[in-house]
């Protein structure tokens, strides 16, 4: 086996059938499996113009090549579909166990099209695809409904299987909704789970066995144990990381190229949430709604109540997704904090982007709140990063006479109200009076309000962005604006390249200096554009893999992943021609949104993103990133059309991408 099934599974939930379908060599040969297979698929088989929440849309769960082959930390999955908050391509990535469930049943993907009758899920096991009655299942936030499917399906003395599932949250089609295993590992962005609600689909639970493997199987083992020893050195007691953190006070200042090994340290010591202690340093996480400074807002007092230690005082036991070879997860038992009304006890450790958002960027020093709010999202299926920006953005509009108390269900929602905090994103997540309107996004609920509140949604292309300033970083900013799934931090940026050190397998990436100057980063040139671009296809060519995001800023040197892909498939391709199928993938989603109407300019970030007005004061004062320049820079070094990001008939060609987009009935049906 070359790492791939070759096959997928289409289901149709409208007319209840489903059938295997065999893939040609070709596609995954041009394509990978993961963001790409699905990429292709929403390309041929969604009709231009479709409405999201309709039974045209299509939605496919994705697995990557390098998945169950012996590679370590190769087990993310994705969910590719049309975007209801974007309008244009959706992806949805995640950990968990979910991704060598769908492999071991004989399949690379699953495609669902139509819409069922009534709420229905799938079962999938050796034998095939069963679509089963949702009744008790329905309803059930993430948690409970996997509890209930694993009761309903664990054999006696066998494993478990694996389960992907909506909440409540995608049950309302909410545009924030994401889809859940391992109670609480959320696939979460652009409103994947809005759209498997509105095809009554509540989840899909996958129980096979059948095997898996790569061709160099001694090889892949091999270069999984060096990957391995080398993160395993990477481990330190929190007190070191604390010390070593202590320089990135200057980061604002300098451009960094360390060994990608720094990257598990921090994560090794906290889990993502260690980034607060990075952010917490530089100013890199945004605050009061991207409106004000650290400096300025929160103290370092405050600061301190709500790190990353804090967590570890409830943390109980480390957790380790499919493959993962570090742990960056971990189970806390937060039975004993404030706010706990609904009695959660052990629960997943929030990641930064939930630790960030519910306290330093809503100024709420409570960082009990923030682990109530978490588990709730999670149970409830929602996205806790345009979930926390259409708080921020509600808070804004009540500080400024646009809400008023009562629009806000009498609410005294202000910056750092716990109480208020919690009951807003209740209303959000249940869709209670005005918080139907804000589950939906802050681009959605500006167009509502109306009254100038578009000042306060702050957003690209319809996402809120993570939390991290873009200000501080014109390579990512760039990425926020040019990526078809925009506002999305895990593209890259200029600390990410420098850790990663592309340009050491990749011929055509800039080299970047151990320590340099940083000024250059600002300016909209070639070798600035082609940074972004080696993070751009570097990140699609991961996803194909199915490699994780925190495998990738290792580094080249302690992630090997063209080694991998070539002992997994047999093929004997360069870096740079990997790199090729990197930027096929990347500028296949950028056709996608064009078919369906969403133009690349759409995408450019919010006015407080890049800075149009700089702050006067902190990490961010006089920060200005020339956006514009850069997005047409970066558009014109990769072959699209400066002035509107549409890729050149030539690059399309030189892509092999006319053919591709026309070959989805060429496929061989089989079953």
């Amino acid at each position: 086996m070359k790492g791939y099934t070759g096959q997928i599974l289409q289901v149709d939930l409208t007319t209840k059938t489903s059938k295997v379908i065999k893939i040609k060599d070709e596609i995954y040969e041009q394509l990978l499996s993961g963001a790409g297979l699905g990429a292709w698929w929403c390309y041929n088989h969604i009709p231009a113009g479709a409405d999201p929440m309709s039974p045209e849309n299509v939605v496919c769960f994705t697995t990557g090549i390098m998945t169950c082959t012996g590679a370590t930390i190769m087990g993310r999955w994705m969910v590719i579909t049309k975007s209801p908050s974007t309008g244009g391509i959706g992806e949805a990535n995640c950990g968990g166990s979910f991704a060598p469930g769908i492999k071991h049943c004989g399949f690379d993907m699953i495609a669902i099209h139509g819409k069922a009758d009534k709420p229905v899920y799938l079962y999938i096991d050796n034998k095939g695809c069963q679509i089963l009655d949702a009744e008790g299942v329905w309803g059930l936030d993430c948690h409970d409904a996997e509890e209930e499917l694993w009761r309903r399906h664990t054999q006696p003395g066998k494993k478990r299987p694996v389960c992907a599932v909506i909440g409540p949250g995608g049950e309302k089609q909410g545009w924030m909704a994401g889809v859940c295993n391992e109670n609480g590992r959320i696939a979460a962005r652009q409103g994947v789970g809005g759209v498997i609600g509105s095809k009554n689909l509540k989840g899909i639970v996958c129980n096979g066995t059948k095997p898996v493997s790569g061709i160099h199987t001694e090889e892949i083992k091999a270069l999984a144990k060096q990957c391995a020893g080398r993160l395993n050195m990477a481990f330190l007691p929190p007190e070191i990381p604390t010390g070593l953190l202590n320089i990135t006070k200057v980061l604002p200042e300098l451009q960094l190229s360390p060994d990608g090994l720094l990257t598990a340290v921090l994560m090794g010591t906290w889990g993502t949430a260690g980034a607060s202690q990075f952010t917490g340093q530089t100013g890199e996480g945004p605050i009061r709604n991207w409106g004000g400074t650290q400096k300025e807002h929160f103290s370092v007092r405050q600061l301190n109540k709500t790190d990353a230690h804090q967590m570890l005082k409830h943390q109980v036991t480390r957790y380790y997704c499919y493959s993962c070879s570090y742990g960056c997860g971990g189970e806390l038992d937060i039975s004993k904090i404030k706010h706990n009304d609904a009695g959660y006890s052990i629960v997943h450790k929030p990641e930064y982007e939930s630790q960030w958002d519910y306290t330093a960027f809503l100024l709420n020093d409570d960082n009990d709140a923030m682990l109530y709010i978490n588990e709730y999202l999670n149970r409830q299926g929602i996205d806790a990063i345009s979930c926390g920006g259409c708080v921020g953005m509600a808070i804004e509009c009540v500080e400024h006479g646009i809400l008023t108390r009562e629009d806000v269900g009498g609410l005294n929602l202000t910056w750092g109200n716990a109480d208020a905090i919690i009951e807003f994103v209740k209303m959000i997540c249940e869709q209670r009076g005005i918080g139907e309107v804000f589950s939906h996004g802050t681009r959605y609920a500006a167009k509502v309000i109306g009254k100038g509140s578009e000042k306060f949604a702050v957003q690209g292309g319809g996402m809120e962005p993570p939390m991290h300033d873009s200000r501080l970083d014109p390579q990512q900013a760039t990425l926020y604006a040019i990526d078809p799934t925009p506002a999305r931090h895990t593209s890259g940026g200029s600390l990410y390249y420098g850790c990663m050190h592309i340009w050491k397998k990749v011929s055509w990436a800039p080299a970047a200096a151990i320590v340099g100057d940083k000024s250059g980063e600002s300016l909209a040139s070639e070798e600035e554009a082609l940074k972004v671009l080696a993070c751009a296809y570097y990140k699609r060519l991961i996803d194909g893999a199915g490699g994780c995001y925190f495998g990738m800023i290792t580094g080249v040197g302690n992630y090997p992943v063209f080694e991998w892909l070539n002992a997994a498939t047999g093929w004997t391709l360069t870096p740079d021609e990997y790199m090729v199928i990197g930027k096929r993938i990347f500028t296949l989603r950028q056709m996608f949104n064009i078919k369906h109407g969403k133009m690349p300019l759409d995408n450019r970030p919010h006015d407080r993103m890049v800075g149009d007005t700089p702050h006067k004061v902190g990490k961010t004062a006089g920060k200005t990133v020339p956006i514009d320049a850069m997005m047409r820079k970066t558009w014109e070094t990769c072959g699209y059309d400066p002035d509107t990001g549409v890729p050149l008939d030539s690059t399309l060609e030189e892509l092999g991408l006319p053919a591709l987009m026309n070959m989805a009935e060429e496929v061989s049906y089989v079953g």
